[in-house]
């Protein structure tokens, strides 16, 4: 196939209901500061996640570290090693520890059961994070946080519109973090945003963004600069009302690729969860070389050389990275789980807008030899 099939591909509004949009920042020449746009796109995103209060950011990073900054986390933050870079470094630039807890094969998020002896004096939070858009088992991480005094902080990157019993998993924790990257489920170019469904939390976090000013001549915080301009709410107004559609074009191209490949020996994919409504973010599936006839990276590079560009998602680890290898909690034999889904994991390319025939295509090259 001559066009390049990518891991994901944004989904844009049509560009004839963005202009009116663009027309009328033009006429008031409000672009940002809490601007119209910004105003109703935090109540209507409100509303849809069915959460009290959202704030929005210029992205998912920033989110992380000014929510730490909320939470006045310090000292250790039990994380995992199976996330993007991001979730770590805001623990390391909002000078804390991350300590890394092994993941479940299932779902490969955090496991509850390893949480408990990481646990230190100096341990003040739990950054759990939502991988794939598979919930963590917030029962357990909850019930942990609460028995120690630790804060409940997810990262919640994957799971927009996520849900578990009809209810927003966003209502988890103490805050959530979401990611509006042109990569996600849901993007605003780029962006971000913090749920709360606490009152002062939120008027904390606004502040803690907007330098620390609580009005025109206070600033009660050193604060930084996280604030969602006006282009990117107006843009994120038009997505809400497309997101949906998008989930359900979605849907059906996981169902095609675990229809597709369900007997391919040493192909495992993941599968919906009960009582669960999935956002189907990613398709990852595990390699496993003896089974399959082929490595991880043997295959990444077949799709590559035709055309599909798959990402290794979360190869390698964060505890790999030289910041992080010498930390003692990143020592391989503690994460014997993460070590080998990393070694495996495959993201096959997943996007409402994937058509059959491009489908096809990546499930013949990734049968090869098991048709």
């Amino acid at each position: 196939m001559s066009k390049p099939i990518y891991v994901t591909e944004a989904a844009l509004p049509p560009l004839e209901e963005f202009i009116p949009c663009l027309e009328k920042i033009w006429a008031n020449k409000c672009l940002t500061n809490n601007g119209e746009f910004h105003k109703e796109f935090e109540a209507k995103l409100a509303e849809y996640l069915g959460v009290k209060y959202v704030s929005l950011f210029t992205n998912g990073m920033i989110a992380l570290q000014v929510g730490m900054q909320a939470l006045r986390i310090t000292g250790e933050v039990i994380t995992t090693p199976f996330t993007f870079v991001a979730t770590t470094h805001a623990i390391h630039w909002n000078n804390c520890t991350p300590v890394f807890c092994d993941i479940e094969p299932e779902t490969f998020t955090m496991d509850p059961t390893k949480v408990e002896s990481l646990i230190t004096p100096r341990t003040t939070a739990l950054m759990p994070v939502h991988v794939y858009g598979n919930p963590c088992r917030h029962e357990e991480l909850k019930q942990i946080a609460d028995t120690y005094g630790l804060k409940l902080f997810y990262d919640a990157a994957h799971v927009f519109g996520v849900r578990k019993d009809g209810v927003s998993v966003c209502n988890w924790g103490d805050l959530s973090m979401l990611s509006f990257h042109a990569t996600k489920v849901f993007n605003t170019f780029e962006g971000g945003a913090l749920v709360t469904n606490d009152e002062n939390m939120k008027k904390r976090v606004d502040f803690l963004k907007n330098f620390g000013f609580a009005n025109e001549v206070t600033v009660v915080a050193p604060g930084s600069n996280g604030k969602m301009d006006e282009f990117r709410s107006a843009y994120g107004l038009l997505q809400l009302e497309r997101v949906d559609g998008e989930i359900a074009k979605r849907k059906k191209v996981a169902e095609r690729y675990r229809e597709a490949l369900k007997n391919v020996p040493g192909i495992r994919m993941l599968h919906d969860l009960p009582g669960i409504q999935h956002n189907y973010a990613y398709f990852p599936v595990t390699v496993d070389a003896k089974e399959y006839g082929m490595t991880r990276d043997q295959l990444y590079d077949i799709l590559k050389a035709n055309n599909i560009y798959t990402r290794r998602y979360f190869y390698p680890l964060c505890s790999d990275f030289p910041t992080y290898r010498g930390l003692p909690s990143a020592v391989p034999g503690n994460l014997s789980i993460a070590t080998e889904v990393a070694r495996k994991i495959l993201c096959l390319p997943m996007f409402a807008d994937l058509t059959e025939e491009q489908q096809n295509f990546i499930i013949q090259k990734t049968r090869w030899n098991h048709n």
